[in-house]
């Protein structure tokens, strides 16, 4: 008996029927069990199936990378939240985390924003006092984007008993 061959992750060539994984692995089983040879396995991509941009690394940088405002005529306000923030403390070396807050309003160019997750994942090795380093990320970002108006809230856990919430800001910001 020929192997029976699966044209994809859900179609059998033995049935032309659309199954589920499960319903596959429970069908290879069965044939299995009433003495079909091995299943030869044919991955095939799925159809319509976006691929993502793999120039883009996965792991932590200092660059924040721009793109075109498409709207540098009208003021308006992007708002982003990172929640995971982690960066050391440069006197014991314990991990401080916090919640960072950019808000700003573009002028000819906007701050992608996986570019801005592997910015802020490239603090989390590295020691650094709170004002320190919510001073520095908005100097990046006033450097890499050139915006009409930019605010960096910095938001740190408790640590030693004592809340810190640093806050920066740069340029006038506009009436919206």
């Amino acid at each position: 008996m020929p192997p029976a061959v699966i044209d994809s992750c859900t179609r059998t060539a033995a049935t032309g029927k659309d199954i589920d994984v499960r319903g596959a692995a429970v069908a290879l089983f069965v044939s299995l069990l009433r003495g079909a040879n091995p299943v030869v396995i044919k991955p095939q991509p799925l159809s319509g199936a976006r691929t993502y941009n793999r120039a883009m690394p996965s792991q932590p940088s200092k660059t924040l990378e721009t793109v075109p405002n498409p709207h540098p005529d009208r003021d308006y306000e992007v708002s982003m939240t990172a929640p995971e923030f982690t960066c050391l403390c440069p006197l014991t070396g314990q991990p401080d985390f916090a919640t960072i807050r950019i808000r700003y309003v573009p002028d000819g160019r906007l701050v992608e924003l996986k570019s801005l997750k592997l910015y802020l994942w490239s603090y989390r090795q590295e020691g650094a006092f709170h004002e320190d380093v919510t001073n520095r990320i908005l100097n990046d970002f006033v450097a890499a984007a050139g915006p009409r108006w930019v605010e960096v809230v910095a938001d740190f856990a408790v640590r030693g008993g004592i809340k810190t919430d640093v806050r920066a800001t740069y340029g006038k910001r506009p009436e919206i």
